[in-house]
């Protein structure tokens, strides 16, 4: 199955990569100005500070990717959110389907090296995997990382360890098959979260099986933009 491009493959509007670049340079050194959003309004966040060398190395390479690639899965805005999300629960294994580049990894890796965890990611792109091991091996963290080749849906069959966070980002029609896979295998108070639930549409059956089962509690968040839905496994 092939996955299929949602709004953010498309081309990575240059003024806008450049404004990343400088904000996450500046970040080494001292904290970023603010900056204008696409939409016009002031931008309160600021570029992430690297408080390692490890996280240094991970922002270096999230700034490279940003610069460099059409394609990066996610918005910022939506990475940073997967980095605090993996860090405040302690997040020992992530587990995303939808590596593409590893863009939005490369955010999960800043909360694994500070919990001590590692993810595993699934791409059946062989392109975009390449990319993503490439881009993996620049943070000098690549062993926390398991890239895997093929079709997430078979592939997955073969987990067998406990998942702090799941990370959905692949084929939008395959969400319900992917959580009832590895549902079971996310612990309780661990997280699941779904990409692309206002654009393009969700699966209307994914988001039936996370909103109405009281096993879950699942709030929606940026629907101005690509959405995300987080689900709490309350048991």
């Amino acid at each position: 199955m092939t996955r299929p491009k949602g709004p953010f493959d498309e081309p990575v509007d240059p003024v806008r990569r450049s404004m990343f670049g400088a904000a996450v340079a500046a970040s080494m050194t001292a904290a970023a100005p603010l900056s204008m959003a696409q939409s016009g309004r002031i931008a309160l966040e600021r570029a992430p500070l690297a408080a390692s060398n490890e996280e240094r190395g991970i922002l270096a390479a999230l700034d490279l990717v940003y610069r460099n690639h059409r394609f990066l899965s996610v918005p910022e805005e939506d990475g940073r959110l997967l980095r605090i999300l993996a860090e405040s629960i302690g997040a020992k294994h992530v587990v995303e389907l939808g590596t593409s580049t590893g863009y939005s990894g490369l955010w999960l890796l800043l909360a694994l090296v500070k919990t001590g965890g590692r993810l595993t990611t699934y791409e059946i792109d062989r392109r975009r995997h390449q990319l993503a091991l490439e881009n993996f091996s620049r943070t000098g963290v690549s062993k926390r990382v398991r890239a895997v080749l093929g079709d997430a849906h078979a592939e997955i069959t073969r987990l067998k360890d406990p998942i702090d966070l799941l990370f959905l980002d692949a084929d939008k029609d395959g969400y319900l098959d992917y959580l009832q896979k590895l549902g079971p295998l996310v612990r309780a108070g661990g997280l699941i979260v779904a990409h692309n639930m206002a654009s393009p549409p969700p699966d209307p059956r994914y988001v039936e099986a996370v909103t109405t089962d009281p096993a879950y509690d699942t709030v929606f968040l940026n629907m101005h933009d690509a959405g995300v839905g987080v689900t709490l496994k309350k048991r």
